[in-house]
């Protein structure tokens, strides 16, 4: 894949996709992203699977289909509604773009086991299922899956456990995956970002995100700044990026030192971020 240079091969590198496929895009991550790639190809045919409408505009030729992610059946009926399309898009690549995810902060035996469990659905079995589901197509047309794992996926992590092993999945199945379609026409990509500024805090049950302060002063991004260094490695042909050199540093020793050690220091920093006292 060619490396730009200048901010023309940039932008002219993504005119190859004439369809985005994005999950949960309609906030955070996956929002940035289909706003970054509809600056440089307004015309591209955007597919946003979420359960909630985005409020912005998906472009003349945006489809929002909604649908929970974690339920099989319907990621099954989402998926064949997406291969009908794909049979009436325009000629070109597609890009994959699996973002849908959510975290839960406490320790495990407290926490809601329904919720652990539709947590390894969605951040895990959504992103297989889907990516499988929509691979004969575009080893036909041509493209790039992009999983969104995280830095958390380098060590465990006490007090999102169950989070931190699904992106654990994440970023070694799309290592493998990459590795399994060397030789075709599609590849893959795992974004690992570190903190940032989204509503995924919130929906783990952090009181306030625990960016820009201790340990994690410095460490966060915004979701724009994220998918703009998402669409720099897709356009470098990269199979992994860690967003940020000081998340680089950190996922580094994370996955140099003893792990016995990383876990225990990392449950350390962990712990002393606090839960809401009531949950909504």
């Amino acid at each position: 894949m060619p490396t730009p240079t200048t901010n023309i091969k940039y932008s002219e590198y993504f005119t190859r996709f004439s369809v985005i496929i994005v999950t949960g895009g309609s906030s955070g991550i996956g929002c940035s992203i289909i706003k970054a790639i509809l600056k440089i190809r307004p015309q591209v045919h955007v597919c946003n699977l979420s359960r909630s409408k985005p409020d912005f505009f998906l472009g003349e030729n945006g489809t929002h289909l909604p649908v929970d992610l974690s339920n099989a059946q319907a990621l099954g009926e989402a998926a064949q509604s997406l291969k009908a399309r794909l049979t009436h898009a325009p000629k070109g690549e597609v890009l994959l773009v699996n973002n849908s995810g959510f975290g839960d902060y406490g320790r495990m035996p407290e926490l809601d086991i329904d919720k652990q469990l539709n947590m390894i659905d969605l951040n895990i079995r959504a992103v297989v299922d889907l990516t499988a589901r929509l691979l004969p197509t575009m080893l036909d047309r041509g493209g790039v899956v992009v999983n969104i794992a995280s830095t958390a996926a380098f060590q465990p992590t006490p007090f999102l456990a169950t989070y931190g092993a699904t992106k654990s999945f994440v970023r070694n199945w799309s290592l493998a995956l990459n590795e399994d379609l060397r030789g075709t026409k599609v590849r893959a990509l795992a974004i690992c970002p570190g903190p940032t500024r989204s509503n995924f805090f919130k929906a783990a049950g952090f009181k306030t995100p625990p960016m820009g302060r201790g340990a994690n002063k410095g460490l966060d991004m915004t979701s724009d700044e994220v998918a703009r260094r998402t669409l720099r490695a897709i356009a470098k042909g990269r199979s992994i990026h860690v967003t940020g050199w000081k998340n680089r540093c950190i996922a580094f020793l994370g996955s140099k030192l003893p792990i016995v050690v990383v876990t225990r220091v990392g449950g350390i920093i962990l712990s002393k971020m606090r839960l809401e006292e009531h949950r909504k």
